[in-house]
Order: structure tokens, then C-alpha cells, then sequence
């Protein structure tokens, strides 16, 4: 799942406007619009071959309670809550999904500020193609619109081409990867015993390409919980994991950053399902509790 933290920010204030996913940048005004239902996205024309793990991924909707965690001492930021509702569908050749993001932010005045995000996807089995589509709310206002398609080839490297910005084309470096890509391989390096993964992801949260990730693997639970809250995690190893976001520099290099813009801490299963989350968006942090989660069947 994508949990990168499509960031807006306020000009007249300090505080940092956040609307997840799966990234942390700052977007500039736009028209206000309507993101595209997960529907819309256009699946690839034939049949491709699907990643190793991808048959493990199950077709699933979730609803998170965010509920604050902390804030930077020089934040603005006093408090901050919301929901996250994300859903993954098994398309056959590819999974379409679609992640709503609401926060209410208060700072340390009273003053109180409503964004939200919208973020569809439709990413091909093989991990090669993405279509994206992220609209960013403030006040019920669109502020920010990313939409586009990504094409890899077999090495990671790629383009990808912007409908919003119009006309904005960006590289990709070699060893990108897609977000459930990026979900699948987290969780087999993890079951392997790595303990660290370092790759560019794509998941058309922001006009600059790709973002280096970062992810850190704590030990495999090869236990399954005997009394899982919800039937899709019956029978179901987990393990935890912490994924750190960094910005390219101006040369769209890796390495230029030394802090992360975002970072997430969650607990996978194997079947691809998040839980337990803590969203550090930089002066402020949240946790998110999973509430709800169905199976959604899917598939050819």
C-alpha cells in the first residue's frame, strides 16, 4: 500500500497540510477538480506476467482511525485527526486502487484547517506500467493535481508522462519501482531475512518522478495470531517495517537528501494487508488503527 504523505502547505502558516498514500512535497495551486474514480484507470490491453508474490496479495478495503501521536517542539501543529479509507482490487492484469485521505489539523492558536486527498491508481501485474491520478484538497478547494502514466523496462528505468502538469515528462532512474511492486518485494525481502531495502519508487504523488526509499525490516513473525480481529488476517505471518522517503537532488540524483520528507511504520501480513500505523509527515506524526477491513474478490 502506498502510505507516502502528499504534503501541501499553507502560505499565510508553519503548519504542514498532510493528505497519505503511499510523498512529501509541496504542490502548486491549481483549478479545482474531481479525482477519477479507481474505475477509470485504463487496464493494459493483453494479458502480462505477473510478478513472483503477486498471488498472495488479496483484493481488500480498509478504513484507519488516524489519531495524533506528537509533534516537533517548534511545530505549529498542536493537533491533528482524521480517516484514511484504502482499497486494492484484483483487475486480473494489473491492481487497481484507490487510497481517501481526510485530516483535521489545529494548531496552537485554535485555528483549524480540513485537507484531504484523493489517489487512484491502475498498476500491471508485471510491475512495468502505472497509471496515476492524486488530487489535493485544503477547505474543500483543490490545490494540487498529479496525473500521468509510468513505464518502466525491464532494468527499472523508464519515463513518465504527465497529463497534469500538461506536457511534463520526467526520467526514471534503472531499479525503480511501482508501489504494490513495492508492497510484494518488502514483504519477500522481509520473509528472506533482509533486514534493509533501498530502491527509487514511482507512485505519481508529485510531478518530480521518482522518490528514493528507504525501508527497514524487523524480524519475519512466522507465528500467525491465533485470534486475528478480522478473518482476512486468519492464518496470516506478519512482520514490521519502517519506510523512510527522501527527495532527489536538482540533477534528479539520488543521495540529496540527508533527512527523509516522510516516513511510515506499519505492520504488513502476507497477504499485503497494513496495520498498526504511525505517519510522520515531519513537524507532526499520527498513528492509524484499522477499523475495518473486508475481502474484495477480484481476479480473471
Amino acid at each position: 500500500m502506498r502510505l507516502r504523505s502528499l504534503l501541501a502547505a499553507t502560505a499565510s502558516s508553519a503548519i504542514v497540510l498532510a493528505a497519505l498514500a503511499l510523498p512529501a512535497r509541496t504542490g502548486a495551486q491549481t483549478a479545482p477538480t474531481q479525482a477519477p474514480a479507481p474505475s477509470q484507470a485504463t487496464p493494459a490491453a493483453s494479458p502480462v506476467p505477473a510478478l513472483p508474490g503477486s498471488e498472495a496479495m488479496a483484493g481488500h478495503r480498509a478504513a484507519y482511525r488516524l489519531a495524533f501521536d506528537r509533534a516537533r517542539d517548534n511545530s505549529d501543529v498542536a493537533r491533528a485527526e482524521g480517516v484514511m479509507l484504502f482499497e486494492v482490487l484484483d483487475a486480473c492484469d494489473g491492481w487497481v486502487s484507490r487510497q481517501r485521505l481526510t485530516l483535521n489539523l489545529r494548531d496552537r492558536d485554535g485555528q483549524v484547517v480540513d485537507t484531504a486527498s484523493d489517489y487512484n491508481t491502475f498498476e500491471s501485474k508485471d510491475g512495468r506500467r502505472l497509471r496515476f491520478s492524486m488530487t489535493q484538497f485544503t477547505g474543500g478547494a483543490a490545490t494540487n493535481r498529479v496525473t500521468g502514466e509510468a513505464v518502466l523496462e525491464a532494468d527499472g528505468s523508464g519515463v513518465v508522462n504527465y497529463e497534469s502538469p500538461a506536457g511534463r515528462q520526467e526520467r526514471l532512474p534503472a531499479g525503480t519501482i511501482l508501489p504494490m511492486a513495492h508492497t510484494i518485494r518488502a514483504i519477500a525481502a522481509a520473509r528472506a531475512g533482509q533486514r534493509l531495502l533501498n530502491v527509487p519508487l514511482m507512485d505519481g504523488t508529485s510531478e518530480d518522478g521518482a522518490q528514493d526509499s528507504t525501508t527497514i525490516i524487523s524480524p519475519w513473525r512466522a507465528e500467525a495470531e491465533a485470534q486475528p480481529r478480522f478473518p482476512l488476517l486468519a492464518n496470516q505471518q506478519s512482520g514490521r517495517m519502517r519506510i523512510a522517503f527522501f527527495g532527489r537532488d536538482a540533477s534528479g540524483q539520488g543521495g540529496g537528501a540527508s533527512s527523509p520528507e516522510y516516513e511510515v511504520g506499519l505492520r504488513y501480513y502476507a497477504n499485503g494487508v497494513a496495520d498498526e500505523l504511525n505517519m510522520d509527515f515531519g513537524e507532526f506524526s499520527v498513528n492509524g488503527s484499522l477499523e475495518t477491513l473486508e475481502a474484495v474478490p477480484g481476479g480473471c
